[in-house]
């Protein structure tokens, strides 16, 4: 199901409804990039901690945005056993450009040219695109509404606002009182907008929101008065109403994160960062301060790429690169609870992804995330019980053999492989770092360094001094290769790091403390009396 700005506010009561009565949420969102195209020492690499991964990432979510929110809503069917339903739903989203509101965001070519080989809908996202904003917005606007303190924007610009004003008072001039005409084709929040404009520029008219727009009616003044202080849509309670369609999306975000459900995402990591920056507030510079945040708002997070990679290696599952790979396998004939394991069915309005498959549509997407989860969930438990009987499956018994991986996400070329959202981040288990020795190749850089060895395997390349580099893979087996490779290079040196005996800082500690005790040895000797 698709749902865009004209559907949105009527869906609220649904959602709300689907949310309450959830077992848990799938989730996936589409970006108009991922990653600023940063000098080098600020891209990610395999060197970085979690909190140097965090600041570096922390630039590009705040200069893309968000395209599509994809949302799938799994709960299981009363009086059948191991069975649920999910109801999946597109949301295309555009920033709320409202009063003082009008954001800046990016595209990047690469991720427009994968989103349109998908099948993506700009039209949808641009033209009908359910509006948003965070906390930090919010109060901005709330009281510039409230205080009658706004101005026009992008939203519909001044120019059009000229043209309704214009056409309403050609029609004022010739209309008897009790005359009414429609404006149609506004709709949202921006309805709400046009209103407060004519209520304002004209004081003989009084409006009034309905499914075919905006109904203008002639009223004498007295009439008017009368309205604007009896009137339910006096404008004291509409604008609380333009400040609720402005949130848009953010409405049922907060609904989302009062219901406490479960989120269950996919290599999740940049979501969550988009969310926090999109509808909370603006990420902190405090990795800390992100992660306490992310864990207030969703105590229970579930990173199926996290979950897969163990039973994976345990299995021999052939290997995958996406999210619909593993879901392929875990549907195969290789799994073997198969026949055994939960059974998903789609809801009556979202039975368009039944039959036809429609990777990285965000609610596919989701969808893909929360029946990965239930098919490892179910594969956990039998690996659990397979001694023994199996107990009948529920989701809370799936949640108590997922309990290792809850707040466990992923993370992509860091020096950790995930991030611990509910305690410390685990200590790294990549493989060792290598140093690299530079003999007869002056002036060699970075990247000359990893040309030499991209043929071989992918490392990431830090120089260390002049001549030396530090090499790091996130496979043991490739720095084994390199060290056996180059062993005996005549130019080139390649050998395990060490930290106490190879670094720089080290190496100028001791030769300071050496000159340090040389100097007082000298001084002791010299200031002995003579025998």
């Amino acid at each position: 199901m698709d749902v865009g700005a004209d559907e949105f506010e009527q869906s609220l009561p649904l959602l709300q409804e689907l949310v309450l009565g959830a077992d848990f949420v799938g989730l996936d969102i589409e970006f108009t990039g991922l990653r600023s195209n940063l000098s080098r020492p600020q891209q990610i690499s395999l060197f970085d901690l979690p909190s140097e991964w965090y600041l570096k990432t922390r630039h590009s979510v705040q200069q893309f945005t968000i395209c599509q929110i994809g949302l799938s809503v799994f709960s299981s069917i009363e009086g059948e056993l191991n069975k649920y339903v999910a109801h999946s739903c597109n949301f295309f989203l555009f920033p709320t450009t409202f009063g003082i509101l009008d954001s800046e965001f990016s595209f990047q070519a690469s991720s427009v040219q994968f989103l349109n080989q998908y099948g993506f809908d700009y039209n949808k996202f641009l033209k009908n695109g359910i509006p948003y904003m965070n906390e930090e917005q919010e109060k901005k606007i709330k009281h510039n509404i409230l205080t009658g303190n706004w101005r026009v924007r992008s939203s519909l610009d001044k120019d059009q606002i000229k043209v309704v004003i214009d056409e309403v008072t050609r029609w004022l001039d010739l209309a008897e009182e009790g005359d009414w005409m429609t404006l149609p084709g506004i709709a949202g929040f921006q309805a709400f907008e046009v209103q407060l404009v004519l209520r304002q520029a004209l004081p003989d008219i009084w409006t009034v929101l309905r499914d075919q727009g905006i109904i203008v009616k002639k009223v004498s003044k007295q009439h008017r008065w009368y309205l604007e202080n009896t009137s339910c849509d006096r404008a004291s309670c509409w604008k609380e109403k333009i400040l609720l369609s402005a949130r848009g999306f953010s409405v049922f975000f907060q609904m989302l994160v009062k219901a406490q459900k479960p989120l269950v995402g996919h290599n999740m990591m940049m979501d969550l960062l988009h969310l926090h920056e999109k509808f909370f507030r603006p990420l902190p510079e405090s990795y800390d301060q992100f992660k306490l945040n992310i864990h207030n708002l969703f105590p229970v997070l579930i990173d199926t790429k996290n979950v897969t990679k163990d039973i994976w290696k345990e299995l021999n599952f052939p290997r995958v690169s996406n999210l619909s790979e593993v879901y392929e396998v875990l549907n195969s004939d290789l799994n073997p609870t198969k026949n055994s394991g939960p059974v998903v069915i789609h809801a009556s309005k979202c039975e368009k992804y039944v039959e036809t498959k429609y990777p990285h549509e965000a609610a596919y997407d989701a969808f893909l995330c929360g029946s990965v989860l239930l098919k490892v969930a179910h594969l956990l438990l039998w690996r659990v019980h397979r001694a023994g009987p199996m107990p009948e499956p529920s989701f809370s018994l799936y949640l108590d053999v997922l309990a290792p991986y809850v707040n466990q996400v992923n993370l992509i070329r860091a020096g950790v492989p995930k991030i611990n959202f509910s305690g410390p981040d685990c200590p790294s288990i990549r493989p060792p770092i290598l140093l690299l020795r530079v003999r007869r190749w002056p002036g060699v850089s970075e990247q000359q360094v990893y040309r030499e060895f991209q043929n071989l395997c992918k490392f990431d390349v830090r120089r260390l001094s002049r001549s030396q580099f530090l090499l790091l893979t996130n496979k043991f087996k490739d720095a084994r290769s390199i060290l056996k490779e180059y062993r005996g290079h005549p130019s080139l040196q390649v050998s395990l790091y060490r930290y106490w005996r190879h670094s720089p800082n080290i190496n100028c500690l001791l030769q300071v403390c050496g000159v340090v005790i040389t100097w007082a040895l000298l001084a002791l000797l010299l200031g002995r009396p003579g025998h």
